[in-house]
């Protein structure tokens, strides 16, 4: 595979899919068709399925972000048992099939001292062969630039910028010194923002993860960040209660590109009951909402 840079990637990707939408892939087996009691073979048909109704119907998002969590939770490697790889292993070949030249960004959210962050991008773009993944700044830049560097402008490392959950505010709306004039007092999101732009000015395919809950926020990091070709990963649209088309709105309105940008919901679109298993017209549920947000993200 001859790979682009990551950025031509993302405008390739928009351009092929006309929306800025990530779909999420995260499975939770209490809520899928029950037609087997093997992990792998319930999430591979679930998803065979459900990319393949995609396909046909052209319902195509700009990339898609399985968290790797969800699988590699099922393993049970004593016991020779590795159902949650190999099903991500067969997500990722079945998107690979249906939606060729849409980014996966593998949802991993690692960060360690640099030769644990070298195995950790290895295990990212060698092991999965993921066109991008998510990182923690939490220990400062040596950790992060393994990614970067294996990266190669190539694939995109999204760096853990404003978070979507609800306690995010513990940390990152902490006031602290600006890292770089050491003189004004900014939230730590904020100071991590201009951390971000640092280094991908430095490296072009490092990006940001900055949730849409806050919308206050949302549109003040997405201001600094326009006009710098850094693209954003935004979670917490659906389940987490944040609008796709407010969010899009909030990025045009900040002189953000959205093309750079990837606005993702996980389980409105693959498990909107949330509870118990799937409904008989489970498949109709998910391509509802699916049509929806791709509307909703276009571009």
């Amino acid at each position: 595979m001859v790979r682009t840079s990551y950025l031509d990637m993302l405008r390739q990707s928009a351009t092929q899919s006309g929306n800025c939408a990530c779909m999420g892939l995260d499975p939770q087996l209490e809520t899928l068709v029950d037609i087997s009691n093997d992990p792998r073979n319930k999430i591979t048909s679930f998803f065979e399925r459900l990319l393949s109704a995609m396909s046909s119907r052209g319902l195509i998002p700009a990339a898609f972000k399985p968290n790797l969590g969800f699988y590699s939770s099922l393993d049970r490697p004593l016991r020779n048992s590795f159902s949650g790889s190999l099903a991500l292993a067969d997500v990722i070949s079945l998107v690979r099939s249906h939606f060729n030249g849409i980014p996966i960004i593998l949802d991993s959210k690692r960060g360690d001292i640099a030769r644990s962050s070298e195995n950790y991008a290895d295990e990212a773009f060698l092991a999965w062969e993921a066109d991008a993944v998510t990182v923690s700044p939490f220990m400062g830049r040596d950790s992060i630039h393994p990614f970067e560097m294996a990266a190669d402008g190539k694939r995109g490392v999204y760096v853990l910028n404003r978070t979507s959950n609800k306690s995010a505010v513990e940390l990152q709306n902490s006031v602290i010194v600006d890292p770089v004039d050491e003189k004004e007092l900014y939230p730590l999101y904020q100071s991590v923002a201009v951390l971000i732009s640092s280094w991908a000015a430095e490296r072009p395919g490092t990006g940001a993860v900055v949730g849409a809950v806050s919308i206050d926020e949302l549109q003040q990091i997405a201001s600094w960040y326009a006009h710098k070709e850094i693209p954003m990963l935004i979670p917490g649209v659906g389940s987490q209660g944040a609008s796709a088309a407010k969010t899009i709105e909030i990025l045009r309105a900040s002189s953000y590109d959205p093309v750079l940008a990837r606005i993702n919901s996980s389980s409105a679109l693959t498990h909107p009951w949330k509870h118990g298993p799937a409904p008989d017209n489970w498949l109709d549920r998910c391509l509802t909402n699916i049509e929806a947000l791709l509307k909703e993200t276009a571009l």
